[in-house]
């Protein structure tokens, strides 16, 4: 939640005139339970899914960076419009990563040198599936010093997508 990543989007998007809820997962910071290796963290996203319904109007992206990128990868819900992976480890067996197989859209974003997966890694393993583009950060590694703004916008662009095609 406090990642360099997620306070930028945190403090963006609402610049933007875009909703964004954070939010630890179990058993990190003050949160209770425990880190159940994101199989109970998909509770966690659902919940903040539910609470969001009360309160959003319009599309709603899941995004997520690295962990959280690959847990949201593993939930599919009714009011999730689309998917902004953002520098997904994409270590969680494929047949977990169920918005794989879902005809929403999806975006991955992969930085060129990313210490855990490189851009042409996350376009490999992503290639068969349904709807999903992959978008390279060119230069950047894992943590994305000086290419948040980049991360942001193309966050912005995805949801302002998802609004247009949802108005069609």
């Amino acid at each position: 939640m406090h990642s360099a990543v997620t306070q930028w989007l945190f403090d963006e998007l609402p610049k933007q005139g875009i909703a964004a809820v954070r939010f630890n997962f179990r058993g990190v910071g003050q949160s209770g339970g425990d880190h159940d290796e994101g199989r109970g963290e998909r509770l966690d996203v659902v919940a903040a899914l539910e609470l969001a319904d009360m309160f959003v109007q319009g599309p709603i992206v899941l995004a997520g960076y690295s962990f959280g990128a690959d847990v949201s990868l593993c939930v599919v819900h009714p009011s999730v419009s689309g998917w902004y992976a953002i520098a997904p480890p994409l270590r969680t067996a494929s047949t977990e990563m169920v918005a794989a197989r879902d005809v929403r859209p999806k975006q991955i974003v992969a930085a060129e040198h990313d210490q855990f997966t490189p851009f042409d890694m996350a376009r490999s393993l992503t290639a068969d599936w349904t709807n999903t583009r992959v978008e390279e950060i060119a230069g950047g590694d894992h943590f994305l010093a000086g290419r948040l703004s980049v991360v942001a916008d193309g966050c912005v662009d995805f949801a302002r997508s998802l609004a247009a095609s949802e108005a069609r």
